[in-house]
């Protein structure tokens, strides 16, 4: 618990720019989400626009890792590696989740993105991914307990007949890549720290169509995929908590107004 940092209002203001860049980076990441465009070329155009705007890719190099961005197709639940092979094709969901360090400051984010026109099944697993988010983004006011996230998630997605993936999870962020606490997103209720201003992190449920369980690819050592290959989703924001709510740091669209 005494490894989360409380920002100051300086760090909050840097780590509020990079979030709001890595969200306008998946908007203009979003146009070329199209059949026959390969994940290779999206994040390429992805690191172009982040360098264009003064900023890096946190993910490239990172632990070894070789891309801008992770895109995570169909039954990949998270750190999908772009490659000139993945092209996508009509019916397809993917997860883009991008991370920005501008002026030495962290935002993260991930949405949903459909190809064409997507299966019945694919779009109520998007649509209760993101309820799950809103959920979880509920939850944080000072003095509320991190578990508070992870429960309600976990309660709605599996009375939807979904599985919560719980082998990843969200964290804090802003200053590095990964930060304290933790943030599950299955839990039990009133567990873990409480919440309080100034902490600022991320939470990204990942939804399965099928069993929770994930299965890490061994020749690449990062994609991780639902181990039953049915549907994963994932959306993913950074919050601050405020005095009396939260702030959605990479909520460009004003989706969640400021509490």
């Amino acid at each position: 618990m005494s490894g989360i940092i409380i920002k100051t209002p300086e760090q909050i203001e840097g780590i509020r720019k990079s979030c709001q860049l890595a969200a306008q980076t998946l908007d203009y990441a979003a146009q070329f989400v199209k059949a026959g465009v390969s994940t290779e070329f999206i994040d390429e155009k992805i690191e172009e626009f982040i360098l264009e705007n003064k900023a890096v890719p946190a993910t490239k190099g990172y632990n070894g890792y070789p891309k801008s961005s992770c895109i995570s197709l169909n039954e990949v639940v998270c750190h999908g590696i772009p490659s000139p092979h993945t092209v996508l094709k009509d019916g397809d969901i993917l997860n883009i989740d991008i991370t920005t360090i501008l002026d030495g400051y962290y935002g993260d984010t991930s949405r949903m993105f459909a190809v064409g026109e997507i299966s019945a099944v694919a779009k109520d697993l998007i649509e209760v991914t993101r309820h799950c988010l809103a959920l979880g983004i509920q939850q944080v006011i000072p003095g509320n307990y991190f578990g508070n996230i992870g429960f309600v998630i976990s309660r709605y997605a599996k009375a939807k007949g979904y599985s919560v993936v719980y082998e990843f999870c969200g964290h804090g962020v802003g200053l590095e890549f990964h930060e304290e606490p933790q943030v599950d997103h299955a839990s039990r209720r009133n567990r873990g720290p409480k919440m309080k201003p100034g902490m600022i992190f991320t939470i990204e449920p990942m939804i399965n169509q099928g069993r929770a369980g994930t299965s890490v690819d061994q020749q690449d050592g990062w994609t991780a995929r639902t181990v039953d290959n049915k549907l994963s989703a994932q959306f993913e924001h950074s919050i601050l908590v405020t005095p009396t709510g939260y702030e959605v740091l990479t909520d460009i669209h004003n989706d969640f107004p400021v509490t």
